[in-house]
């Protein structure tokens, strides 16, 4: 059983066909330019930004070029975090700024561009990814930048960056336009070979390896664009079979600003609060969020009952489960703690205008939907948040990252999130959540702590998607 709820009469290969809306239309509270959906005046870069990097790059002006392509990511996100910072500033940070942040953060911080040209195809003209920038920032402050031929890549293996990332996805015909709009869930796909694996890695991590560090405890820090933000980089396998997860530990964020915002943000908050919220298998809404939905009444989940009250046992603490696990409950307790693990069925809506949805026990105060623009306007003060549903890290992508369940947390205090880009298998999930939380309790480093899970889980479970599709964001 995977933990998703279907939509628009999809299906998996492991799970129950659960149509459950034919539309979802509005989400449950207007939603402002002020709250989550605040984005960059920019959905992508301008032809102007875009010509301004080519011509920066062209001049060999590496870090002028850099600052450009901080410029444009999570502006949104960015004023949105710094409202909750005494200086209140969101100024983009210059390249001292920026060799700070690596420093600071004892990381390699890997920051992708994709750049487009107009093509010809069958005798109309289009937009095409052309050409990948990649910026390598060690603690040192000695920046790099590598590019790679998009366009020669494609004539060679006749496969697009696109195409590439729509393989390793398990799902099959959609993730339509991955490069914008709301991301299209439909039947599961198993069509991820090693060849696809180790192209992405040739494409993304190959022409900068000599630049990363050799110690695999160092930290790596991916800064993605577009649909690069659809990419699970653990995952990704080297020529040697070697997954990226065994040579480093990862973690990923929109923008460099974000990261250090939200180190910002940490350091300021002084709360000394220890409580652990824990919630597994709740009892599912038997109504959908709208009267005039379809709707099938949706089959519990009881590996996230087990993987609940495994967790809550690490943290002497007890998991809200079944009945109790009220979306008014785990609301209420969310606010106290430090740390938040929801083990629950969540889903992407098309229409909602913020993506994402989790699923509680409905009472008589709630309808045991969660929506994203709910999470938004919650007050946290955790410092993680497990989103151990399938898809949880993903949503809309826009120019200013991906607006879904992720950035609502952060917007709603989180420092980091860990979720999924995709589905997520009951028994491989509910091992590698335990054992992450096992190496957790013995070391707060969350991407360490995750890596290793990740390295103790695909002994077991072997195929990268067991094991592969959840991502650190935010703070490591």
């Amino acid at each position: 059983m995977q933990r998703k709820l279907a939509l628009v009469f999809i299906s998996c290969v492991t799970c129950l066909t659960l149509p459950l809306a034919s539309t979802i239309a509005l989400d449950k509270a207007p939603v402002s330019l002020k709250n989550l959906n605040q984005t960059s005046i920019l959905k992508k870069q301008t032809p102007i930004s875009q010509n301004l990097l080519k011509s920066l790059i062209a001049q060999n002006q590496p870090t002028d070029a850099l600052e450009i392509s901080e410029r444009g990511r999570e502006r949104g996100l960015v004023d949105l975090l710094a409202q909750s910072l005494p200086t209140k500033n969101a100024d983009t940070p210059r390249v001292e700024e920026i060799k700070q942040v690596a420093k600071s953060q004892n990381a390699t911080l890997v920051q992708y561009s994709l750049l487009q040209a107009d093509v010809t195809v069958d005798g109309k003209r289009q937009t095409q990814d052309s050409e990948l920038v990649i910026w390598v920032i060690p603690p040192n402050g000695e920046i790099s930048l590598r590019k790679v031929d998009l366009q020669a890549w494609q004539q060679k293996s006749k496969r697009s960056l696109a195409d590439l990332i729509k393989q390793i996805q398990p799902t099959s015909k959609a993730r339509n336009e991955l490069n914008k709009g709301i991301i299209k869930i439909t039947e599961s796909k198993q069509s991820n070979s090693d060849l696809t694996w180790k192209q992405l890695h040739q494409l993304l991590i190959q022409p900068i390896a000599d630049l990363l560090p050799e110690n695999p405890d160092s930290r790596v820090i991916f800064i993605p664009q577009d649909k690069l933000f659809l990419v699970p980089f653990a995952a990704l396998q080297d020529e040697n079979n070697k997954y990226l997860i065994e040579k480093y530990t990862i973690s990923t964020v929109p923008a460099i600003q974000v990261l250090d915002l939200l180190a910002k943000r940490s350091a300021a908050n002084t709360n000394g609060n220890e409580n652990v919220l824990v919630v597994g298998n709740p009892t599912l809404p038997n109504k959908p969020l709208y009267e005039d939905e379809k709707f099938n009444q949706l089959p519990p989940l009881p590996g996230t009952e087990k993987e609940a009250k495994s967790i809550a046992n690490i943290y002497n603490t007890q998991a809200l489960i079944g009945d109790a696990a009220t979306e008014t409950n785990v609301v209420q307790q969310m606010s106290n703690a430090r740390m938040i693990h929801l083990a629950t069925t969540g889903f992407l809506a098309q229409a909602l205008e913020i993506p994402g949805l989790l699923a509680f026990t409905p009472s008589s105060q709630d309808d045991g939907w969660l929506t994203s623009s709910e999470v938004n306007k919650l007050k946290l003060k955790a410092d993680l948040v497990v989103l151990s549903t399938c898809d949880s890290a993903l949503g809309k992508i826009t120019g200013d990252g991906v607006i879904g369940l992720s950035r609502a947390f952060f917007v709603a205090g989180a420092n980091s999130v860990i979720g999924t880009l995709g589905d997520i298998p009951d028994a491989p999930t509910a091992e590698l959540m335990t054992e992450f939380h096992k190496n957790l309790s013995k070391n707060s480093d969350k991407a360490a702590a995750l890596r290793q899970a990740m390295l103790a889980t695909m002994k077991q479970h072997p195929n990268p998607l067991d094991w592969g599709m959840f991502i650190l964001v935010g703070l490591p």
